[in-house]
């Protein structure tokens, strides 16, 4: 693999240790083991503002707010696949990621309306938890905005693991099946990605 594949991996929880992000760090993992140099980004320790809306980014798809938005959307456009994790809060993701997507509708005006190509098609893995059980409904409030940002960032979404009954600390080292198979998607991302290039 080559040694400057590069990957941008999105804590979406405010917990450090929480189970989306034991969960992350078993896929960055994976991708480093594959041989991707992984880029982690916390949208919660990040001072990014929210989007105005004020259609400045529909002249040449660029956000005007100057903040830590700009380092990321850096990586965005430089990255050759992605890796974002998220708990679902209400329904949906955290507000922290929340932030960050909605300020990539830039992203979305430069694909969109702009009908600039920017990047070909990248992979990406979505990786989701619940202290619920598992049923469809439960995950598509957090999917289908990652489903987007994806879009917009014009990746394609190649796998999208959704854990339930995740409530206590531990929950997720008692099966550790789980963060093996997130191991294994992040290595899956990381080989695909090289093959895309």
């Amino acid at each position: 693999m080559s040694p400057d594949l590069k990957l941008v991996a999105i804590h979406g929880s405010p917990r450090r240790n929480g189970h989306s992000s034991q969960l992350l760090a078993a896929a960055i993992n994976g991708a480093r083991t594959a041989g991707a140099c992984v880029e982690e980004l916390f949208p919660d320790a990040s001072r990014i503002a929210p989007c105005r809306e004020d259609y400045s980014c529909t002249q040449n798809g660029h956000c005007v707010i100057d903040d830590d938005f700009q380092h990321m959307a850096a990586l965005f456009e430089q990255c050759h696949g992605l890796i974002v994790a998220s708990p679902i809060f209400f329904g949906t993701v955290p507000a922290p990621l929340k932030l960050l997507i909605d300020r990539c509708q830039c992203f979305w005006i430069r694909k969109y309306r702009l009908h600039e190509t920017g990047p070909h098609r990248r992979p990406a893995l979505i990786i989701v938890t619940a202290a619920r059980r598992e049923s469809p409904q439960l995950f598509e409030g957090v999917l289908r905005p990652l489903r987007y940002f994806c879009d917009a960032l014009n990746m394609v979404v190649q796998n999208s693991c959704c854990y339930g009954t995740l409530e206590e600390n531990d929950d997720i080292r008692q099966d550790p099946q789980r963060l093996e198979t997130a191991f294994a998607a992040g290595i899956k991302l990381a080989q695909i990605a090289e093959r895309n290039r």
